[in-house]
């Protein structure tokens, strides 16, 4: 299928899930993480749920994260350069929600891009290859482009993979990893 598609298809299918299955589905993935390798790196850069896409709650793993004493990263975006600035979560971080709902921090200790080891990433769907389907702004795919070739990019789907996404761009950035509710995808 192609992307425009993909996008359409999975929308509808996380607007009918229920707030209760959202949070069922977004826990079973954060439990499918605890049985990953990845809790020996330092910087973990974590998207915030829009929760009203019906996305992935990441609460789940930002507590795990904070029980493992990580570095938790959290990013703004900026919709005339299409670039994200990343920043040190702390517990004095303040957000505010964008245009788009994304909750953002307002400020705080800028995090350079060199120094993330794991992304976990949002997506819409992805296949057995590694490729994924986001919204279509190209935020992510320009941020891993700049992470450094041993990140570990992890996408993050209440669903399983689809066969292939036909419409691919050069500038699309692979996973390493999906994670969804009953498995681990390893590309």
């Amino acid at each position: 299928m192609f992307k425009r598609e993909l996008r359409e298809k999975y929308k509808e299918l996380r607007h009918e899930l229920t707030s209760e299955k959202v949070e069922e589905l977004s826990l079973a993935i954060a439990n499918q993480l605890l049985l990953f390798y990845i809790w020996d790196k330092t910087y973990y850069h974590l998207f915030l749920t829009i929760a009203e896409q019906n996305e992935i709650n990441t609460e789940f793993i930002l507590h795990i994260l904070a029980g493992k004493d990580k570095e938790i990263v959290v990013s703004k975006s900026d919709f005339t350069t299409l670039g994200m600035t990343h920043y040190l979560l702390t517990e004095n971080t303040k957000f505010k929600k964008n245009a788009y709902n994304i909750p953002e921090p307002v400020d705080g200790l800028e995090v350079p891009v060199s120094k993330i080891d794991v992304v976990f990433v949002p997506l819409l769907t992805f296949d057995i290859h590694g490729n994924r389907v986001g919204y279509g702004k190209g935020f992510y795919d320009k941020f891993l482009s700049e992470c450094k070739p041993e990140t570990i990019k992890i996408g993050l789907s209440f669903f399983d993979a689809e066969e292939i996404i036909e419409d691919l761009s050069r500038t699309d950035i692979q996973l390493d990893y999906c994670v969804t509710p009953n498995r681990i995808y390893q590309f």
